[in-house]
């Protein structure tokens, strides 16, 4: 029976800077203030980014003047990859919601990284699926789920849930108007709902400085 093959465990953001630099990658990590951005909408796409630590918020901008949130990323996710596929200017804005920390990893760089290291490639092929089967996962939860499932939902994977080298499922308090944003809702509806949840022990808020998921908040996505 051949062995069953098994997807490449994510590296850790220090095991990717020390795994860059000993393959002549000079990438220092940046700090970010929070509402900081990151690269803007229309701005030349020459790099790929590496969350080391904090949170980044991937938003488009209509020609209306409207704003999307299309993705919320957390430590151990790659950003702007677009630009390893032709693509010359950025189609969206990456911001930070937290102080966050993170890697810029010039094009032709991340390019021989990928051609010349297996190791390094899996990683970033497994990120991209990752990323891939989320996207789809958000599309139908927009589509069918309530605002108050798409929140519960929202909330548990800012927290990392079911992530392997997760130790905690606290994260930093998010504006309620950015998860508003996030789930396609109002800013009232999402109070409405996170003092439902911490009324029902779902959540705690510790000193306005961060939110604590507790596991149980999971029975609202599953609940019918």
């Amino acid at each position: 029976m051949p062995p069953k093959l098994r997807a490449p465990a994510p590296l850790s953001p220090m095991d990717v800077l020390a795994f860059l630099k000993d393959h002549g990658v000079s990438a220092r990590p940046t700090r970010y203030a929070r509402d900081a951005v990151v690269f803007a909408q229309g701005a030349k796409a020459n790099s790929v980014f590496y969350l080391q630590d904090g949170g980044v918020k991937l938003s488009v901008l209509s020609s209306a003047g409207k704003e999307a949130v299309v993705a919320m990323l957390g430590p151990g996710d790659f950003f702007g990859e677009g630009s390893l596929a032709g693509q010359p200017f950025r189609m969206g804005t990456a911001s930070a919601v937290v102080e966050t920390i993170a890697l810029r990893l010039p094009k032709l760089d991340m390019i021989r990284m990928l051609h010349d290291h297996s190791e390094f490639s899996d990683r970033f092929i497994g990120h991209m699926l990752t990323r891939n089967i989320r996207i789809e996962e958000d599309l139908v939860d927009q589509l069918f789920n309530s605002s108050e499932k798409r929140l519960a939902r929202t909330l548990l994977l800012l927290a990392r849930y079911g992530k392997e080298d997760t130790v905690t499922r606290a994260l930093p308090k998010l504006s309620q108007e950015t998860l508003a944003e996030m789930i396609g809702t109002t800013r009232s509806r999402v109070n409405f709902f996170m003092n439902k949840f911490r009324k029902l022990g779902f959540i705690e808020y510790n000193g306005g400085v961060s939110i604590t998921i507790n596991s149980s908040l999971l029975s609202v996505v599953l609940h019918d």
